[in-house]
């Protein structure tokens, strides 16, 4: 790995077009980023929907990359960086449209990841790499890229601006009550947690610590369906958002809201950027490597069984971030548990 040239670059660009949980956990490295490169001018290639979460960070161009126009997409990158050269490209995504997109911005130096996590062939398309960590959270991973360009100060910062009708919308929907979060779904269905187990969470909160309980969540089908059916489950009324919010206005009640529970999925991290503690239910991914960042304690996790009971291995027998299958995995998690953290994580 070449070692880092004395002048400072002038020129950044980002790579990273989804999704949203790791966009949020691009936010630190950009707030580096701008600290210790103040004349730095950093362009970030992004996904469509993945503009609307950073949109509002001052001093940064945001080129968006939108996959739903297929081919035209490529065709659009290309036309909107003709004649321009960056001194640095941070390849900060490893999935084969990104590295194809790459293939538009002209840069003297094109770091990628390191060979172990530069998966579909992320490594032809780089002529730098980040050092070869093992057991590192994504975060912790993008900031290995800064490494490379002679940056050791980190500044785990998002100071995330919000749009000022996303805030008055969460004004109205939360109306000054101490409000508990609950994203009931993930992208993927194995992750999710049990319609009973977010339905008992929800009438605990209510019953002892008189919370206001709102479900949220994106606009798949699957996921609304999921929340009619906790709503359907609960004792008492819950107040049903999902599919209804905008990202700015999702970020706005997580903001004003006490804590968020929820599965491996993108609002925990947006939780995080929001400064809102995140009670995170684990069972098929690894929370050590893509759990809630500043929440780590708050993590009811059962990944570790899960293995064993998939792979019959344990964590240090397999590769970091080895996924678990099963699809009733997450009903080991207790509603105990859960509870108990709860009333942990309150009580701070």
């Amino acid at each position: 790995m070449p070692s880092s040239p004395s002048r400072p670059p002038q020129s950044i660009c980002l790579l990273r077009l989804s999704a949203l949980g790791d966009v949020s956990h691009m936010i630190p490295v950009v707030r580096t980023l701008q600290a210790e490169l103040p004349d730095c001018k950093i362009t970030w290639i992004i996904g469509k929907l993945e503009a609307d979460l950073v949109k509002n960070i001052n001093n940064i161009e945001l080129i968006i990359f939108d996959k739903s126009r297929g081919s035209k997409a490529y065709i659009d990158l290309y036309k909107t960086l003709q004649g321009r050269k960056f001194d640095v490209l941070l390849h900060m995504q490893v999935a084969l449209r990104a590295s194809i997109a790459s293939l538009a911005i002209r840069a003297k130096r094109r770091i990628g990841f390191d060979r172990a996590r530069a998966r579909d062939l992320q490594w032809l398309f780089s002529n730098e790499s980040i050092a070869q960590v093992t057991g590192q959270h994504v975060i912790d991973g993008f900031f290995e890229f800064l490494k490379v360009i002679g940056i050791q100060q980190r500044h785990l910062e998002w100071n995330l601006p919000i749009d000022s009708a996303a805030t008055e919308y969460a004004d109205k929907i939360l109306d000054g009550k101490r409000t508990l979060i609950i994203n009931p779904s993930a992208s993927a269905e194995a992750r999710n947690w049990s319609v009973e187990g977010y339905a008992a969470i929800a009438d605990y909160a209510i019953e002892k610590y008189k919370l206001q309980v709102i479900l949220t969540g994106g606009p798949a089908a699957s996921e609304r369906e999921l929340g009619k059916k906790v709503e359907q489950a609960a004792k008492h009324p819950i107040k049903n958002i999902i599919g209804q919010t905008s990202i700015q206005q999702m970020l706005a009640v997580l903001k004003q809201a006490l804590l968020l529970v929820a599965p491996d999925t993108g609002p925990a991290h947006m939780a995080t950027a929001v400064d809102t503690p995140v009670i995170g239910l684990y069972a098929t991914m690894n929370p050590q490597r893509t759990g809630p960042y500043l929440s780590q304690e708050n993590i009811i996790s059962v990944y570790e069984q899960a293995l064993l009971d998939e792979y019959r291995k344990t964590v240090d027998q397999l590769a970091w971030g080895a996924r678990v299958h099963s699809t009733t995995a997450m009903s080991q998690i207790s509603v105990a548990a859960v509870k108990t953290k709860l009333d942990t994580v309150l009580s701070k």
